[in-house]
């Protein structure tokens, strides 16, 4: 199996923590020029002195504010101008803050709308010509299992994460021809710092420790364990690498089979 990445390049967003870095290191051991992309540049900064580069990599930063389409059109324009282009986009944003769609402010509703759809859009748009020049394109969308199964007060999450799954998978008809794929990875509970305020949410709106939060949330979980953001990024890994050229289209959960449909 050809999972090898040397010579890719990747551009890896939400990059400063959690399932985004994992996915940044994981890319970085198959091969790939990775570059970081998120708003904190000292996160940033630590992440690339982690990267593996015993393959004679380049890494690299970008920073931008994910809530700011057009900043991230400005730079990412910038970046391809510079830098050529990439082979490997994994869009990955933090999700909208909890609540029940009923009662969500209408705005909140259009900052998801931009954070998550237009944002990707503007890296889908900037980074085509060179994928098309390539014959080779990878682009992987980090977003919930929500759109197979919505989840409970993720109401504006819910909502957003479904126009994006449409969105890939409307772009993987378009693209095909081209060699590019488009893919969407479903994260189910993976053990980081935004799982741990999650859970504490829960806790305290249960009025029960934080140890017992936990203990309930992973009995619903058929592997009874949390997932490692590298099991999670190794699947990104995966969908990145040419064996996976004939797979497009596709919403691959990584929950340790939690979603109830198929």
């Amino acid at each position: 199996m050809n999972i090898n990445l040397s010579s890719k390049n990747a551009l890896v967003c939400g990059s400063s923590q959690g399932i985004g870095k994992a996915c940044a290191l994981e890319l970085a051991v198959l091969g790939a020029n990775v570059t970081l992309f998120a708003r904190n540049e000292a996160s940033l900064k630590a992440v690339l002195s982690e990267l593996d580069t015993s393959k004679g990599q380049h890494h690299q930063i970008l920073i931008a504010d994910f809530s700011q389409p057009e900043q991230v059109k400005q730079v990412i324009n910038h970046a391809v101008s510079e830098n050529k282009g990439f082979e490997i986009l994994v869009n990955n944003t933090g999700g909208p803050a909890p609540g029940p769609a009923n009662l969500a402010d209408s705005n909140a509703f259009v900052d998801a709308f931009n954070l998550h759809l237009v944002s990707n859009h503007h890296l889908v748009q900037a980074l085509l010509p060179y994928m098309k020049n390539k014959a080779y394109g990878r682009i992987i969308n980090v977003i919930s299992t929500s759109v197979k199964q919505p989840l409970p007060n993720l109401g504006v999450s819910n909502t957003i994460r479904g126009a994006v799954a449409s969105w890939a998978k409307t772009l993987a008809f378009e693209l095909g021809e081209f060699g590019i794929t488009v893919n969407n990875v479903l994260p189910g509970a993976t053990a980081t710092a935004r799982l741990d305020a999650i859970i504490q949410g829960k806790a305290t709106k249960q009025n029960i420790t934080f140890e017992q939060a936990t203990i309930n949330e992973k009995a619903q979980i058929p592997m009874r364990r949390f997932a490692k953001p590298e099991e999670f990024a190794a699947a990104v890994g995966f969908l990145a690498s040419p064996s996976a050229g004939y797979i497009t289209g596709i919403n691959l959960p990584v929950d340790g089979g939690r979603t109830s449909s198929l």
